[in-house]
């Protein structure tokens, strides 16, 4: 089997638009979550969210082209763009068959839905875009970035809720792997602060009420958690052939080692007791790399901020992960970006691959009061410099899926 490397990342969140400005408030440890300003929500119990403000799309998109697009797909055009210019690959008429792109979400064109549901109703079908269902469809994420850049490799979505960005990432570097294609564009993209959305996780009672206090919402890990902050944005990462991107003398920011993916086979939004599911993922990922769990430095956890999921995960990295437990560094970027959903695992892949190259540890933020059970390191409020040779990333989703990926700094 190929070796396969990083060499390049982008990102949008609601840290902002772009790698720099992220990675500047990961390590200050700044909030990106706010008063929800998309829509009325004065009928909402939820009134908080962590949306893009800073985000203007004709930076990256044709102004002809950008009403043929949700927001979702704005966003990974332009992280992947910045993922592309950090890389330095360049798709060429010899290379563009071996190079791809797999993107996902796990809403997709949700906005979309929602305001042409809102003009059919009102004046008939007429009112619709024809651009309507090229709007909303998820591949179609992909679609555009292979469009722009000219990659003819495999290209397709991965679909698994909270997952989606890791699954996608973890797949691409099997489709490298196996000799697939010699770079892979991947990572995952969401755009659902929408009435529908918010009101939807609202009646599960799965989100923050904190709204009198925005920034301090989101605190995984924390015994005073009472759910996660709805988020947009989306993470992409270059994947290439490890001999290809030495030849070329690209940046390198690690080596992908491992992927695990597992089903918890136990309930629709619960994650399996103890984290059964997410146990064995991780074990998955150690297992594929050959790499003894005393050797993980630092793990970027799914840590929502919901009582079970923050349980069950430290339960799970526990069991893992034994006797080295808590000397692992564990933090939640969710802290400070809130949940994005199907952009989320992406995006984290992003943090713990600057969090290797820079040698920082980010912070879990708004750790105030510890939860006896929750009995990690999850380094807290505070940046720690760090040594990080090995480091995991995590992504847990409704219908108990798992998705770790495992990099190595070289």
């Amino acid at each position: 089997m190929r070796r396969v490397v990083v060499t390049g990342v982008g990102v949008v969140s609601p840290l902002g638009t772009g790698n720099q400005k992220n990675w500047d408030a990961l390590v200050a440890g700044k909030s990106g979550i706010g008063m929800i300003t998309r829509f009325d929500v004065s009928g909402f119990p939820v009134k908080i969210a962590g949306e893009v403000r800073d985000f203007n799309p004709e930076d990256f998109i044709e102004k002809k082209e950008i009403k043929k697009m949700d927001l979702f797909i704005q966003y990974a055009l332009a992280a992947a763009q910045f993922a592309m210019e950090d890389s330095g690959l360049v798709v060429t008429e010899e290379n563009a068959e071996r190079v791809g792109v797999l993107v996902g979400a796990g809403l997709g064109g949700l906005p979309t839905i929602e305001r042409y549901h809102e003009s059919l109703l009102g004046g008939g079908y007429k009112k619709i875009s024809p651009f309507f269902i090229p709007m909303l469809i998820i591949n179609l994420a992909p679609g555009h970035i292979s469009i722009k850049y000219g990659a003819k490799g495999p290209n397709l979505s991965s679909v698994s809720a909270c997952a989606t960005g890791t699954h996608s990432i973890g797949d691409a570097y099997h489709i490298i792997r196996r000799g697939d294609a010699d770079a892979m564009i991947a990572g995952g993209t969401e755009s659902t602060v929408t009435p529908l959305a918010v009101g939807g996780f609202a009646v599960m009672r799965a989100l923050s009420t904190r709204n009198e206090d925005p920034a301090g919402a989101s605190r995984p890990f924390e015994k005073n958690r009472d759910g996660f902050v709805l988020s947009e944005g989306a993470g992409i990462v270059v994947l290439e052939e490890y001999e290809a991107a030495k030849k070329r003398g690209a940046k390198i920011y690690a080596e992908v080692v491992g992927y695990g993916l597992t089903g918890d086979a136990y309930h629709l939004t619960a994650p399996a007791p103890e984290g059964e599911g997410a146990a064995r993922c991780m074990q998955m990922a150690l297992r594929n790399a050959g790499v003894d769990p005393c050797m993980v430095d630092f793990i970027n956890a799914h840590g929502t901020s919901t009582p079970f999921n923050d349980l069950f995960e430290t339960m799970a990295i526990n069991k893992t992960f034994g006797s080295h437990a808590p000397k692992l560094m564990v933090t939640s970027s969710k802290s400070m970006t809130g949940h994005l959903l199907g952009a989320s695992g992406g995006v984290e892949a992003v943090f713990t691959l600057l969090s290797i190259d820079k040698g920082i540890a980010t912070p879990t933020i708004n750790y105030e009061e510890p939860d006896p059970e929750c009995n990690l390191d999850y380094v807290p409020n505070t940046a720690r410099d760090a040594k990080i040779e090995y480091a995991m990333s995590n992504s847990f989703g409704f219908g108990g899926t798992n998705a770790s990926l495992l990099f190595r700094k070289i």
